[in-house]
């Protein structure tokens, strides 16, 4: 027989003990209605016949008649009435006090037949809190989190809340053993490009000395260090993110000034805006801070700059702004090309995606790498298209 089961037999039990006791308490009450209605007739009599001896027979033959008519069931017009008599006038009889006596009997009795069931229902509103209260603790990876095993109708319900955290503890380590691999491979990967590269861009140098003075050559050798210094730079992206996911990326936490960092940014990039003739233009809105690290809030501004650099036409504007409120502090970065398309909005942000109307020999992780340096700052990066044409970079560092 299971758990359930015998709660309902118990629920039957007491329901059958109650409705036992209310009929024991209206068989009671019966019981004591008779014996006031024979007081009341007893003391009636004695009243009469103390005041007239010689009306014992009438009464007698009266009594006589009064049972057979109850028994008959025969009733007629109250005779008590026509002598100014009513209810009230009898209210405190004897039998009454016992008739509340045995009202609050019955009551105490349905009482003791209810408890069990209240006791039960407070235990289910117990165990529920207990289970409620081990979930929280699991969300917080609060210690003590195991709760005693009871033999009861919650039993089966802790057993496969406790399989289901079990699952998903299961699932959260793979899932951080998996991130761990990725760094770690990640890490691999740039370390593998760094030694050739490096070799290559030393044997660049050496052959670029060696052909001074030939056009043609210089030609070739120029492109071969655009894709040489292309590979290095992949290299160094692809090692600070595996050292993000890794989280062991050093990161220093100063005041920064807004201004100077769009300031620095745009110098570090002057060469490759001259070559695409582009212009930034920074407007110095006073004093604005952020809390972080100078150089890795650079980087991350440097690759939005760039990207909004590749899709402006040549004559065009980088528009920069920034500002603060008591939440946050902001930077805008904006151009005059054509925008995001649509479908590559929400994937912006995301490693190696690379949408329809990217620059060719892109690798898709600058914008990645942008998004998680200011992450960890506690700021975050959104792209939208402006109203009036070109895309917008919007970065909000909070201060809490």
């Amino acid at each position: 027989m299971n758990r359930k089961s015998c709660r309902n037999i118990r629920m039957l039990l007491s329901a059958g003990a109650c409705a036992a006791g209310i009929l024991a308490v209206i068989l009671a009450w019966g019981h004591l209605y008779q014996n006031a209605v024979y007081t009341h007739l007893d003391a009636f009599c004695r009243t009469v016949l103390e005041q007239d001896p010689e009306a014992e027979e009438s009464l007698r033959i009266s009594l006589k008649e009064y049972q057979d008519r109850m028994g008959n069931g025969a009733s007629g017009a109250p005779f008590l009435e026509a002598y100014g008599y009513t209810p009230e006038d009898f209210r405190a009889v004897p039998g009454t006090a016992a008739g509340i006596v045995c009202t609050v009997c019955a009551a105490g009795f349905l009482a003791a037949c209810l408890l069990p069931v209240r006791q039960e229902r407070r235990a289910a509103k117990k165990r529920i809190r207990e289970l409620t209260g081990y979930l929280e603790r699991v969300n917080t990876d609060a210690p003590g989190t195991l709760l005693e095993m009871r033999e009861d109708e919650f039993a089966h319900l802790q057993d496969e809340i406790y399989k289901t955290v079990t699952n998903l503890h299961a699932a959260r380590d793979a899932a951080l053993k998996a991130r761990e691999n990725y760094a770690e491979h990640l890490a691999d990967i740039a370390h593998q490009l760094k030694t050739p590269v490096t070799a290559a861009l030393l044997s660049l140098q050496l052959s670029e000395q060696a052909s001074s003075g030939k056009d043609a050559g210089n030609t070739h050798l120029e492109a071969v260090r655009r894709q040489l210094e292309r590979l290095a730079w992949l290299e160094e992206t692809l090692l600070t993110l595996s050292k993000i996911d890794a989280g062991t990326l050093k990161m220093e936490h100063a005041p920064v000034d807004l201004y100077t960092l769009l300031c620095l940014a745009a110098e570090n990039l002057q060469e490759l805006l001259s070559q695409k003739e582009v212009q930034v233009e920074i407007p110095d809105r006073g004093s604005a801070e952020m809390y972080g690290d100078m150089e890795w809030s650079m980087e991350a501004v440097m690759n939005l700059m760039k990207n909004c650099m590749e899709h402006t036409p040549a004559g065009g504007k980088i528009y920069c702004d920034y500002g603060a409120n008591p939440l946050y502090v902001w930077i805008r970065i904006q151009d005059d090309g054509p925008g995001f398309a649509a479908e590559d909005l929400p994937h912006l942000f995301e490693r190696f995606y690379q949408g329809k109307d990217a620059a060719g020999g892109g690798a898709g992780i600058g914008l990645a790498l942008a998004r998680s340096i200011f992450e960890l700052q506690n700021g975050n990066i959104t792209a939208r298209n402006r109203p009036e044409g070109g895309a917008c970079f919007e970065i909000r560092i909070y201060s809490h």
